[in-house]
């Protein structure tokens, strides 16, 4: 039967609710009716997968819609077709069935589907016979989807999807295309409106910037060398291993010779080695996620699924993390479900409405940078977002998530003032929706990938962020210890004079050192936007600065807690950070910055070398004061523990003036040898030391304390 002209009308208009019910394959009283639009044919005939003709179908309308009865049951159909003496061949998308099935949709409406990835976005694959991809995604408020792309000129009358009602997912198989071709959505709202074209929320590759579409992937086929490197963390205790961070912004660490971003395979042949020779047994990402805006740094993602394209293609991503395991180290990347940016192409008003968002802006806007807030209480967002952690362990190997604001997530009034933000159902402030999703992600992390481990960046008091979630906790592994980093920060910035006045800056943080599981990050959020480097955040003259970073240096490496060091920070970088350039590497013609990368390098392998130094870091029996209370010197004296290790003392003398005859209490007498003095000569000191050790007698270690430096010895049985 002649469909109605209304049908037909919606059907061209790219804007036909049920564009399966029309075109393929459809058994009828007279045998299989086949409907197919091929624009621009003239003649149309019809074959099966094999290449058997038959039949020939007629034009029934001028605009390229072709129908008619042929042989066999409804299958899957090709169709040659000719015009202007011009002859190709269309496989039928409209002739392959649903490619998802009820698992899924039982899954996906309970909000528990662990393999989203899989399921929605696109994938290449073989169905029914032919190969082709899969296209499916979540708009359950649309009243219609298309898949447009270069393969149908961007044509929205051409692949219209099949809607999963259940779900509101919509689906299509389109044979014959491959991988690296451009696609979006188009999607018409509730009452029918054409939104913006939107990227692919599951896409796996997008446009390099200012270009905006998805692009579709091959399957990976990368061959992983890393288990060496994932069986040691899967039976390891991360809290008990030494972890030093290298943070890197992967556009900014180096540049090429015309000034671009190196790719991740050149990223490899100079960042892993440099790495490896540095000490750090870990490299951190901002967030290598595809982002349209080159200075949000990543912070504003709109392909949460797709490693940018800045760097190359994702293998080579895959590929610089297998290098990095092989050589013994582990990544980590910054993940940001806290809040997405509102362009047009991306998540922002998905299918007409606040889809991904909360409609109210006292819920769904964030303040502090122009975005949208994740509305984390319904269970498809919660998923999406739980499935994107779960997919970078699974498809890259990574080693852990550090997870961005999460302290934004935590609490409804963040950034607001009052009237700003709705309360809970019970009054407070607490956003326990937000809370449920991270609890459930960290759950499903740690149960799914052993040797995975999660970093929260929270600053606030919200209690058991790194407590196991069957405990009441929030279950991240750590926690950034921002109270360490802005107390002790502003200690070193005050003129040494000073000092004594501020002696609770130091000594506040080991109140609550063991009260989480914490990292000790000096991270690029502290030399951005005015804020300086942290050579020149240090107070004195030039000497003195230098003095003061080594000095700092040394306390935070002998201080409990793992450490994160910020690109640039290890070699003393004097300008502030900026994303549009290099490091400054030149300065490492320059002794004093070489000094201070000479001793990160030692304090890292030191820290890793001693398990005094890391294996209690979480822990307070790890710590025990030796002098606490030498306000009128600045002076710092504790011990570190770990059972079956010698003990480490580790001695800060805040001020520039050498203190000889210096009385410490230790636990042994005997032999302590000196194992780090940061003001030794190749970092660039004045040399004052103790001649390589000490020896205690009546529980007393005398010391030569060496200017604005820090000291560690460990106890020789």
């Amino acid at each position: 039967m002649k469909p109605e002209p209304a049908a037909i009308e919606a059907l061209l208009a790219g804007r036909h609710g049920d564009p399966f019910s029309l075109l393929g394959p459809h058994a009828g009283p007279k045998g299989t009716c086949a409907r197919v639009l091929i624009p621009g044919a003239e003649t149309v005939e019809a074959h099966d997968l094999a290449g058997r003709a038959l039949g020939t179908l007629a034009r029934i309308d001028a605009r390229g819609l072709f129908e008619g009865t042929i042989a066999g049951l409804p299958q899957p159909l090709k169709y040659r077709a000719e015009a202007h003496g011009a002859r190709w061949w269309i496989t039928d998308a409209y002739s392959f069935g649903p490619v998802l099935g009820p698992v899924d949709d039982f899954l996906m409406a309970e909000g528990t589907h662990l393999r989203l990835y899989d399921k929605l976005g696109a994938h290449l694959i073989h169905h029914q016979g032919a190969d082709g991809v899969h296209f499916a995604v979540w708009a359950p408020n649309a009243s219609h989807v298309s898949v447009v792309g270069d393969f149908n000129d961007w044509d929205a009358s051409r692949h219209q999807m099949r809607r999963r009602a259940d779900i509101g997912v919509w689906e299509i198989f389109i044979p014959d295309i491959g991988a690296y071709r451009a696609y979006k959505f188009e999607i018409r709202g509730p009452k029918g409106e054409v939104l913006p074209l939107k990227a692919d929320p599951f896409a796996f590759y997008s446009e390099l910037r200012p270009k905006t579409a998805s692009l579709t992937t091959a399957p990976p086929d990368h061959a992983w060398g890393d288990a060496a490197h994932r069986d040691h963390w899967a039976a390891a205790d991360p809290r008990r291993q030494p972890i030093s961070i290298y943070e890197v912004h992967a556009g900014s660490w180096q540049r090429d010779a015309d000034g671009w971003y190196l790719d991740w395979d050149h990223l490899a042949e100079r960042l892993i080695p440099y790495v490896v020779d540095m000490g750090f047994t870990h490299i951190e990402f901002l967030p290598i996620s595809e982002h349209p805006y080159d200075p949000s740094w990543g912070y504003q993602t709109t392909g949460l699924f797709a490693p940018t394209s800045r760097f190359g293609a994702p293998e080579g991503f895959a590929r610089f993390i297998d290098g990095a395991h092989r050589a013994g180290i582990g990544v980590l990347i910054d993940w940001v479900p806290a809040h997405f940016p509102t362009d047009a192409h991306g998540l922002a008003r998905f299918d007409g409405t606040a889809l991904y968002e909360h409609d109210d802006p006292r819920q769904g806007f964030h303040p502090d940078w122009n975005t949208a807030i994740y509305n984390f209480g319904r269970r498809e967002v919660a998923s999406f977002l739980l499935n994107n952690a779960l997919f970078w362990a699974e498809r890259y190997h990574v080693d852990g998530l550090r997870v961005d604001a999460v302290a934004s997530m935590l609490y409804r009034d963040y950034s607001r003032k009052p009237g700003e933000w709705v309360p809970n159902p019970q009054g407070g402030r607490e956003n326990w929706e937000a809370a449920a999703f991270l609890r459930a992600t960290n759950r499903a992390a740690y149960a799914s990938h052993p040797g995975f481990f999660t970093v929260a960046e929270e600053s606030t008091s919200w209690p058991g962020v790194t407590r196991p979630v069957h405990d009441g906790g929030l279950g991240f592994g750590f926690k950034w210890n921002m109270g360490f980093m802005h107390d002790t920060l502003r200690y070193m910035a005050r003129d040494s004079v000073h000092r004594r006045h501020h002696h609770q800056d130091i000594t506040f943080g080991l109140l609550y050192a063991f009260s989480e599981n914490f990292i000790l990050a000096l991270s690029h959020d502290e030399v951005v936007h005015g804020k300086g480097s942290l050579l020149t955040k240090m107070s004195g003259d030039e000497w003195q600065k230098f003095a003061n970073l080594r000095a700092y240096y040394g306390f935070m490496w002998g201080y409990p807690g793992k450490k994160l060091l910020f690109m640039g920070q290890e070699f003393a970088q004097r300008r502030e950070w900026n994303e549009n350039r290099a490091l400054d590497w030149e300065l490492l013609d320059a002794p004093a910055h070489v000094g201070i990368r000479t001793l990160v390098r030692d304090l890292n392998r030191l820290y890793r070398a001693k398990p005094a130094l890391h294996a209690r870091d979480c822990e307070g029996e790890g710590f025990s004061w030796a002098v606490v209370d030498d306000q009128a010197n600045a002076v710092f004296a504790w011990l570190r523990h770990a059972p079956g290790a010698n003990p480490v003392l580790v001695v800060a003398n805040m001020t520039p003036v050498p203190r000889p005859l210096y009385h410490v209490p230790v636990p042994h007498n005997g032999r302590w040898q000196e194992i780090l003095n940061s003001d030794a000569q190749q970092y660039g000191g004045s040399g004052v030391g103790n001649f390589g050790a000490g020896e205690a007698a009546q529980g007393r270690l005398t010391l030569t304390l060496p200017p604005l430096a820090t000291v560690m010895l460990e106890y020789q049985p």
